[in-house]
């Protein structure tokens, strides 16, 4: 019975301690930032209702925050910044916001280039 407990309390352990989503979005931003004000006017309402929403939820962080369960490649310095993060591991950002569509396409391109995101799969009318 106690090896049970034991190995009850080890699964738990681990299910608990990883994150539910190894993928997702990390927006660097900071008070009175006016591009991140514009991004939280544009995109924030839509951002996890979409595709790639669902795919890489949106996690904020104040820019002078350094998390201990994220490896970035450098630390963010403009705001807002958008860091790929997946299972703890930058594998890609965009620096900057400069308007819906350029975020999107640059979006598009981060997860095209370092993931297995396919908005095909997600749309059949394509």
């Amino acid at each position: 019975m106690d090896r049970f407990i034991l190995s009850l309390a080890a699964a738990l352990f681990v299910l608990f301690s990883t994150p539910l989503w190894a993928m997702e979005l990390v927006m660097a931003e900071r008070d009175g930032c006016a591009y991140c004000a514009r991004w939280n006017a544009e995109i924030a309402p839509i951002y996890p209702k979409t595709p790639e929403g669902v795919f890489a939820p949106l996690r904020r962080m104040d820019i002078s925050e350094r998390p201990e369960d994220i490896e970035f490649v450098s630390r963010p310095f403009l705001t807002p910044t958008f860091v790929l993060v997946d299972a703890g591991k930058e594998i890609g950002r965009i620096e900057g916001y400069g308007g819906d569509e350029m975020f999107w396409a640059m979006l598009t391109v981060l997860l095209r280039d370092h993931t297995d995101f396919d908005i095909d799969a997600l749309n059949p009318t394509n």
